[in-house]
C-alpha cells in the first residue's frame, strides 16, 4: 500500500475536476448537486468496473450493463467555483465546499446562515492508500469521539455504529447473534455521520468486499480516525449533505432509485415455514394452512413456499416441482386464490451438481466459470456442491426469466422469493461473463443477487404487464430497493434477537432499505415460548414486512395458533395490523413517491431532542405512530420516553394525552404493547375483522387533534392496490388541511383522482373525550358525518 501524497490540478470540464496523482492514479471530483459531490480515483483514467448499478438519480431503472461511471445524466450539475493556490484547490457550490490540500487530504465545509462551517476532514497523516503490489484501496478520515455513525445496512448491535468494525461480505449467516455477528447477508457500503450541528452521508460505490472501522482501531502515530478499506476495485465515494439525518437518508434513497411500489397485499400477513414444503404431503399441509386461518379467524394475504417443493431425496433443485409432494400445483394455487391469498415461491441461483438440468445449463454456458479452467465453478451450497448462475450473461437472464414464467407464474404463483443469493463463490477469480467482457467474481459478487432480482422482476412484469410486481430477496446491494422487499435473514429465536432486530431494521431503513421486516418468532433454534411469540408478533405487525417464518430444531412450526392459550392475543395483534392497513399502505406510497422512510428511529423526526439519540427499543412507524415494543420477559410495565414536540402524544388505546419530552411508565399487559399517536395526525383505518386486503370495504379517518391549537397538511393515498392504473389517474388522493383552535377542529379536504374504492364513503372519528365542534370544508358537521366518494 502506498499513501497518495502529491497531486497536480489538470483541468476543469463539464462538472468534473481532474487531478493527477502519484503512481499513475488520477483523482476526479464530480459536482453533481449543490449538496452532493463525488470523489473517484482511477488508474490511466479507467475504472476497474466501468459501470454502476446503484446510481440512478432520476429514479428510473438501470440498464442491464449498468450506468457508465463517467455519466452525469440525471444530476442537476449546478454552478460551482474553483479557487487555486500554491498548495490548495477549492471547489464550492452554494451549499458544499471541498478543499484539496498538499500533501493530499480533503477538507469539507457546508454553508449555513451564509457562513462556511466545518463538515469533515480526511486524516491529514495519510488519507488515501492504494495498492501497488496488491489490489487494496483505503480511505482514512478524522474521527470525533462525539460523532454518531448510522447505517451500513443490515448490521448487528446498537444503531449507533461508533466504536465497531464491520465487514461487507455477503454470507448465509443462519442463526446469527443479532447483537454481535458480522458479516451478514447484504452489501450496503453507506453510512451517515451525525454531529450536534450537521449530518452527512458517505456512499462507496464499489462491489468488492470491504471493511468499515468506525473507531475500533487506534494508532499512536495518528489522531483518532475511521476508515473504509476494500480488497479491490476503485475508491469511489459520494458525499451527501443533510443537513438533517432524514435529509441524508432520503437523498441517498433517491440516488439509488427509490422504493418499489409493491401491491397492497404485500403488506398483509404472509405465512411461511420450512416444515410444510419439506413434508411428504406438502400440498395437503399447505391447504390446511388456508383452512386453519379461516378456522382461527386470522387475516392473511399470502404464503411463501419454502424450497421443499423442489426437492429430490431431501435436496433442493430450483425450478423442479416435486409432484409426489405437490401432485397438482395449479389446484393448490387455486385453493389459495379462492381464499384471497397469493403465493410466493422460493428460488435459488445455484444448481446442485446432480440437478436434472445441470448438464443442459453447463452446455449453454450459463454458469460462473472456474478461475483456472472453462468449467463451471463449484461451491458448497446446502447439502452438496453446485454451480452458480451468472446473471451478467444475458443468456442466463433469459433462461431464468423463461423458467420463472413457465415453472412458476404459469402455475399460478404470484411472486418470487429470491433466496440463498449471497453467491458464496470463494474462488475470488472465478470468471463472470460480464456482458462479454469478462470480470472476476471478487469485483462483482453483490451485483449477482441484484441482477437475479432484476431478472425475476422483469419476468413477473412480462407475464402480467399491468400488475405491480412483488418480490422478496435476502441478499443484495444498493439498488435492491428498486425491486424487492427484504428481511434480516435467518435469525435465531431468543429475546435478544427480538431487541436487536429492531435496531437492525432501523439501520437498514437509514440505509435506504425501507420495506423491511424480520422472521417473526425466530427462524432457527428452539421454538419461542408463548410469551416471546406474543411479543414478537406484536412487534412484527408494526413493520412493513410481516411474516411468521421458522425452521425450528424440534420440527415444530411457528403458526398463529401454535399456543391455544394465546391465540386470541395473536389474532388481535394481526387484526390490528389489518385495521391499520390503510395507514401502512399510505406509508408505502410515501416511501415510493416521496422517499419517506417507513420505520423511523425516534431521532429521525426529533433531532432537536437529544434524548432520542440514546439507545432504546422504540421507533416510529411513519411519522405518527410511536411503537414501544416489549423485549424482555415478564415485563408488564414499561418506561417510555415520548419525543419532545409542541403537540404531544395520545395513548393509542385510551386516547389519554401526554406531553412530549417526558418519560412515563405505562402498562404493558401481555395483550398489547404500548402505542402512541402524534397529536395533529389523521390515521386512515379499515374495519376490524376483514379477512385480507381484498375484502377491505370500509374507511374511517381517525382525527387525532392538536390538544390546543395547531395546523398541518396531510395527504392520504389509495388505489386498487395492484395495478399501474394509478399512473393514469386511477387513484384516490385526499389532501387535507387540519386546523385546531380552542373551540373547533377544522378540515379543508380536497379529493383528486378517478378511482372509486369498495368503500363509497368515509367516516370521521375522534378521541372519545373530544368536545370541540367539527367543521369540514367550511361547514359545521355532526360527529356522525360521512363523506360520500360518489359525488
Amino acid at each position: 500500500m502506498k499513501t497518495i501524497k502529491n497531486w497536480q490540478f489538470i483541468k476543469d470540464h463539464n462538472h468534473r475536476i481532474d487531478v493527477v496523482c502519484e503512481y499513475g492514479f488520477q483523482l476526479h471530483i464530480f459536482v453533481l448537486e449543490s449538496d452532493i459531490f463525488r470523489v473517484a480515483f482511477t488508474q490511466d483514467n479507467e475504472f476497474k468496473v466501468p459501470h454502476s448499478w446503484a446510481i440512478t438519480p432520476n429514479q428510473s431503472d438501470v440498464d442491464w450493463q449498468g450506468r457508465d461511471k463517467w455519466s452525469l445524466e440525471g444530476f442537476s450539475c449546478p454552478d460551482y467555483n474553483i479557487k487555486q493556490t500554491e498548495k490548495t484547490l477549492e471547489i464550492s457550490t452554494a451549499l458544499l465546499k471541498v478543499t484539496l490540500h498538499q500533501p493530499l487530504y480533503l477538507e469539507w465545509e457546508y454553508k449555513q446562515d451564509g457562513e462556511w462551517k466545518p463538515l469533515f476532514t480526511d486524516r491529514k497523516t495519510g488519507a488515501y492508500l492504494m495498492g501497488i503490489s496488491n489490489t487494496e484501496v483505503s480511505h482514512y478520515l478524522q474521527r470525533d469521539i462525539k460523532e454518531h455513525y448510522y447505517g451500513l445496512g443490515e448490521k448487528t448491535g446498537n444503531l449507533n455504529r461508533h466504536g465497531r468494525r464491520f465487514e461487507m461480505r455477503n454470507l448465509d449467516a443462519m442463526g446469527y447473534n443479532a447483537e454481535y455477528t458480522d458479516p451478514l447477508y447484504k452489501h450496503i457500503p453507506f453510512y451517515i455521520t451525525h454531529s450536534s450541528d450537521v449530518s452527512y452521508g458517505l456512499y462507496y460505490d464499489n462491489l468488492a468486499s470491504c471493511w468499515f472501522d468506525l473507531g475500533n482501531e487506534i494508532d499512536n502515530y495518528h489522531a483518532y480516525y475511521r476508515s473504509y478499506k476494500s480488497e479491490d476495485g476503485n475508491l469511489d465515494y459520494y458525499v451527501i449533505l443533510g443537513p438533517k439525518i432524514l435529509d441524508v437518508t432520503k437523498k441517498y434513497c433517491r440516488l439509488t432509485g427509490g422504493t418499489i411500489f409493491g401491491p397492497k397485499w404485500s403488506l398483509g400477513y404472509s405465512g411461511s415455514t420450512m416444515h410444510y414444503t419439506d413434508a411428504s404431503d406438502a400440498q395437503e399441509q399447505l391447504k390446511k394452512f388456508v383452512d386453519l386461518c379461516d378456522e382461527h379467524d386470522i387475516p392473511c394475504d399470502s404464503f411463501q413456499l419454502s424450497s421443499g417443493y423442489t426437492s429430490i431425496n431431501g435436496k433442493r433443485y430450483v425450478f423442479n416441482w416435486n409432484y409426489d409432494k405437490v401432485p397438482t400445483p395449479k389446484d393448490m394455487t387455486k385453493h389459495f386464490h379462492d381464499a384471497g391469498m397469493k403465493l410466493a415461491a422460493n428460488i435459488k441461483p445455484c444448481l446442485l451438481q446432480d440437478h436434472p438440468h445441470y448438464q443442459e445449463v453447463e452446455k449453454l454456458g450459463l454458469f460462473i466459470k472456474d478461475s483456472e479452467s472453462d468449467t463451471p465453478e463449484r461451491s458448497m451450497f446446502w447439502d452438496d456442491e453446485g454451480s452458480h448462475l451468472d446473471f451478467t450473461n444475458m443468456d442466463t437472464v433469459n433462461w431464468w426469466k423463461t423458467n420463472v414464467k413457465q415453472q412458476l407464474l404459469d402455475y399460478g404463483i404470484d411472486s418470487t422469493w429470491n433466496d440463498n443469493n449471497e453467491f458464496e463463490v470463494w474462488d475470488n477469480y472465478a470468471k463472470c461473463h460480464y456482458f462479454g467482457k469478462g470480470m472476476p467474481i471478487k469485483l462483482l459478487r453483490p451485483l449477482q443477487p441484484l441482477l437475479m432480482m432484476k431478472s425475476s422482476y422483469e419476468a413477473q412484469l412480462e407475464h402480467a404487464p399491468n400488475k405491480r410486481p412483488y418480490l422478496i430477496s435476502r441478499s443484495g446491494s444498493p439498488g435492491m430497493n428498486r425491486y424487492v422487499q427484504t428481511w434480516s435473514g435467518d435469525n435465531r429465536t431468543n429475546w435478544n434477537t427480538l431487541r436487536y432486530n429492531i435496531k437492525m431494521g432501523l439501520g437498514m431503513t437509514l440505509s435506504g432499505l425501507y420495506n423491511v421486516g424480520h422472521d417473526v418468532g425466530g427462524f432457527s433454534g428452539n421454538k419461542p415460548d408463548p410469551e416471546l411469540f406474543v411479543r414478537w408478533v406484536q412487534n412484527g405487525v408494526m413493520h412493513p414486512r410481516f411474516t411468521i417464518h421458522s425452521w425450528n430444531d424440534d420440527k415444530t412450526v411457528n403458526e398463529p395458533w401454535m399456543y391455544p392459550q394465546v391465540t386470541n392475543i395473536i389474532r388481535d395483534a394481526i387484526q390490528l395490523r389489518y385495521t391499520l392497513m390503510p395507514y401502512l399502505y399510505n406509508l408505502l406510497w410515501k416511501a415510493h413517491h416521496d422517499n419517506e422512510p417507513m420505520l423511523r428511529p425516534t431521532f429521525l423526526d426529533h433531532e432537536h431532542d437529544i434524548n432520542t439519540f440514546e439507545e432504546n427499543d422504540d421507533y416510529l412507524f411513519g411519522e405518527d405512530l410511536f411503537v414501544a415494543s416489549v423485549v424482555e420477559p415478564n415485563q408488564r410495565k414499561r418506561d417510555v420516553y415520548l419525543p419532545q414536540n409542541f403537540a404531544g402524544w395520545y395513548d393509542f388505546y385510551t386516547y389519554k394525552w401526554f406531553n412530549g419530552g417526558e418519560k412515563i411508565t405505562v402498562d404493558a399487559p401481555l395483550e398489547k404493547i404500548p402505542l402512541f399517536l402524534r397529536a395533529g395526525s389523521i390515521i386512515p383505518m379499515a374495519r376490524k375483522g376483514h379477512k385480507n386486503t381484498l375484502s377491505d370495504d370500509y374507511r374511517e379517518l381517525l382525527i387525532v387533534p392538536f390538544i390546543n391549537q395547531g395546523e398541518r397538511n396531510i395527504t392520504i393515498f389509495d388505489d386498487d392496490g395492484e395495478s399501474f392504473d394509478y399512473l393514469q389517474g386511477q387513484y384516490l388522493k385526499l389532501d387535507i388541511h387540519l386546523k385546531c383552535t380552542a373551540h373547533t377542529i377544522e378540515l379543508m379536504l380536497e379529493k383528486s383522482g378517478h378511482y372509486v374504492p369498495q368503500y363509497t364513503e368515509i367516516h370521521f372519528c375522534f378521541p372519545k373525550n373530544e368536545k370541540r365542534e367539527f367543521v369540514i370544508n367550511g361547514k359545521l358537521a355532526d360527529r356522525n358525518y360521512k363523506m360520500s366518494l360518489l359525488n
